[in-house]
């Protein structure tokens, strides 16, 4: 595995075919500032974050929910906030969970605290690459590493498949629900992030909140409202990243 100088890199991303990690030299700049319509995620977050960087006991984060409404800018601004303070980042994509394992290892007894940062993740029926999370999540002989967090984001709430025919083998014993099996199976990964977040469609006045934020003073807002709408419409909802998509070809010509 190729070595990173994490004492001037914040983040890399793994390349499998090369067994690398390939540090990270243009980062995304989206600022914490710049999220709205998500100050309830982001306080939690935050939090969580600033407790595991300070060397106290904190949560693998899982945030979940519908596309588009800020959960993967809300993990790179959190680096952008806190990689002057050693927060560090490894971005792994889900077909490559198998490495995941070996990775962690070579973090294990290094001076800085990471997070793994695993962007829109979900598995579908056949696939076990949801099985290389677990050792980072809970360990297995040996306790999963102290310096090492796991962040998630997802469009589903137990990141795999779900069917009606899952629910066939439940039953009710006094007043409460027994899961069968196979739904036991399935929630017990998402039940080892410690947080999870969720993340919803937001409505028209908080996506035209988010427009004037990245519009400033225009001259006409009405107009620009308008646009918004319509633009929204055409895209079939509304959300910071339609929010942003506007912004980017229209900014200029309001």
């Amino acid at each position: 595995m190729n070595h990173v100088d994490w004492r001037a890199e914040a983040a890399a991303i793994w390349r499998p075919r090369q067994q690398r990690l390939r540090p990270v030299r243009h980062l995304d700049p989206v600022a914490l500032e710049d999220l709205l319509g998500v100050d309830t995620q982001k306080r939690k977050l935050i939090q969580n974050t600033e407790r595991f960087l300070a060397g106290k006991p904190a949560n693998h984060a899982l945030l979940w929910g519908s596309r588009g409404t800020g959960k993967s800018s809300l993990v790179k601004a959190l680096l952008n906030e806190y990689a002057p303070r050693g927060l560090r980042m490894i971005e792994v994509e889900k077909h490559d969970l198998v490495d995941l394992p070996e990775i962690v290892d070579d973090l294990r007894e290094r001076a800085q605290r990471f997070v793994v940062y695993c962007d829109d993740i979900a598995f579908e029926d056949g696939e076990t690459q949801y099985k290389h999370l677990k050792s980072v999540l809970e360990g297995s002989l040996e306790l999963p590493p102290e310096n090492v967090r796991l962040y998630a984001t997802s469009n589903r709430r137990h990141l795999v498949s779900e069917y009606q025919s899952d629910n066939e083998q439940s039953r009710v014993v006094g007043r409460e629900i027994h899961h069968g099996d196979v739904v036991e199976e399935k929630i017990s990964l998402s039940d080892r992030f410690g947080l999870s977040l969720s993340f919803y469609p937001i409505d028209e006045a908080r996506y035209f909140e988010i427009v004037d934020h990245l519009f400033g003073e225009v001259a006409d807002r009405d107009q620009l409202h308008i646009l918004a709408r319509r633009f929204s419409m055409e895209r079939g909802g509304r959300s910071g990243r339609t929010a942003r998509q506007f912004y980017n070809q229209f900014v200029g010509e309001v």
